[in-house]
């Protein structure tokens, strides 16, 4: 290969370092800078196709303020850092680089990190090909598994192809029913590993006492009541994929050993020897985890090694050309369960759909769908309640339909209501529907339920 990089680093150990990787794989390092202005000066008589730039230079001049300069004139280029405090890590993400390489650099990181930043920056540019799967191309219908056209989800579908051709790690974000476990295993279903297990964890749905021994495992007599050696979830994926869905909310000692898993290719199991496994990760949240890593809930080190590729998933309401085509999906599901033919929504149906919020995103979507085929008893589903309304929606005189907002708040206060006003815990208002709760108290807050109605911090 014939890309130039130029390295901008003040550690001459770091710089060597890296120097020597690229040396091995045939990436030309044309020179090493220790400042943003000797930096300058090289790119302006070698012309570097990418550059490697340490977010924390000394001097006035930081990488960040270099990274500006980089994205006026359309260079590549991928940041070099250690541990940053969340102030820093936000200017460096609005300078929008191609990604992060953690120190202490990993070969393997390095290589990966780069092949994928290359392949974003000459995509940008309309260089890049169609990604394909290194263990054959995608089926000629795409990703069958996923249904929806809008231009959002052809943006997350793009990215998939990029990222499952590769091994690096990836984290998927969005709101709670977005599809989020959905993308993990279109992933690694056209990755190198699509023969080998997948195995899904739900972080927040493992007692505290036990999601270490889940994870990585324990040997007979390691506690009181470990009277069988467990297998882990990191063991069982071995030469697999590791999904962790809500990863925000791992222990803070628990995202050490998956740090050493994702450095070292390691677990130890509770009162065992460690051993090598090779898994592919795949974090999922519903949380801002640079929220969590200012309030020391989530580490940055972390952070940055399951953020090499972030896939973001659009909510329903942003992708409302969807739901038709969502909704028909599930009907002709639950219709093949119950055994009932039934063809369709009727319009009526339809345009109540597209007229109300969907704070529970694809499952509401999902849920509704399956308690309608159940009611129906004609050929097309011409029924709905959705949640909120007194009545549901039918075929009748024209009136008012009420607007996404008064529906949105209308389903938030029926759920409330049903749980007697509690929101947190189990058979709260946002375990009913399916919200995390910090994001059901802000659409409280947006929709002014929260100063209404609030009970004296009951709930």
């Amino acid at each position: 290969m014939n890309t130039k990089i130029l390295i901008v680093e003040d550690q001459f150990i770091e710089a060597d370092n890296l120097r020597s990787i690229l040396r091995k794989t045939g990436y030309i390092v044309c020179k090493i800078a220790r400042s943003v202005n000797e930096g300058l000066q090289i790119i302006e008589s070698e012309k570097p196709d990418m550059v490697l730039l340490d977010i924390r230079l000394k001097g006035e001049l930081t990488g960040i303020d270099l990274a500006k300069i980089l994205r006026d004139r359309n260079i590549a280029f991928v940041y070099l850092s250690a541990n940053s405090n969340k102030q820093i890590l936000d200017a460096a993400k609005a300078t929008k680089p191609y990604g992060f390489l953690v120190k202490p650099f990993r070969e393997k990181d390095v290589l990966v990190m780069l092949d994928v930043a290359w392949y974003l920056h000459r995509q940008n540019q309309g260089l890049a090909t169609n990604a394909k799967s290194s263990s054959g191309s995608l089926p000629a219908n795409g990703f069958k598994e996923i249904v929806g056209a809008s231009e959002s989800m052809r943006e997350v579908l793009d990215n998939v192809k990029i990222v499952g051709t590769s091994d690096i790690s990836v984290l998927i974000l969005g709101e709670s029913g977005t599809g989020k476990e959905l993308i993990a295993q279109s992933i690694h279903r056209i990755s190198s590993r699509k023969s080998k297990p997948f195995v899904a964890v739900n972080c927040a749905a493992l007692p505290a006492n036990l999601i270490e021994s889940e994870l990585f495992g324990h040997e007979k007599g390691a506690f009181t009541g470990a009277t069988d050696k467990r297998t882990g979830k990191f063991e069982q994926g071995n030469e697999g994929t590791v999904f962790l869905d809500e990863i925000g909310e791992l222990p803070l000692e628990l995202q050490v050993k998956l740090l050493r898993v994702l450095q070292e290719k390691e677990i130890e199991p509770i009162g065992g020897r460690a051993k090598k496994v090779d898994v592919r990760i795949i974090a999922a949240t519903n949380r801002n985890l640079e929220g969590e890593i200012a309030a020391g809930k989530f580490r940055l080190d972390l952070y940055y090694r399951i953020n090499i590729f972030p896939i973001t998933l659009p909510p329903l309401r942003e992708r409302k050309e969807d739901i038709v085509s969502l909704a028909n999906h599930f009907v002709n599901i639950y219709a093949r369960k119950e055994n009932k033919i039934i063809t369709g929504v009727a319009d009526h149906v339809i345009h109540s759909m597209l007229n109300y919020d969907w704070p529970g995103n694809i499952r509401e979507l999902e849920n509704l769908m399956a308690r309608s085929v159940l009611l129906t008893t004609g050929p097309i589903v011409n029924s709905l309640k959705l949640p909120g309304q007194s009545t549901p929606t039918s075929a009748g005189p024209k009136g008012r339909i009420k607007s996404m907002t008064e529906n949105e708040r209308d389903h938030i206060l029926s759920a409330l209501e049903r749980c007697s006003w509690r929101i947190y815990g189990q058979g709260g208002a946002a375990e009913l529907l399916e919200l995390n709760p910090s994001t059901l108290n802000s659409r409280m807050k947006k929709l002014g339920i929260e100063k209404k109605y609030s009970k004296n911090g009951e709930n």
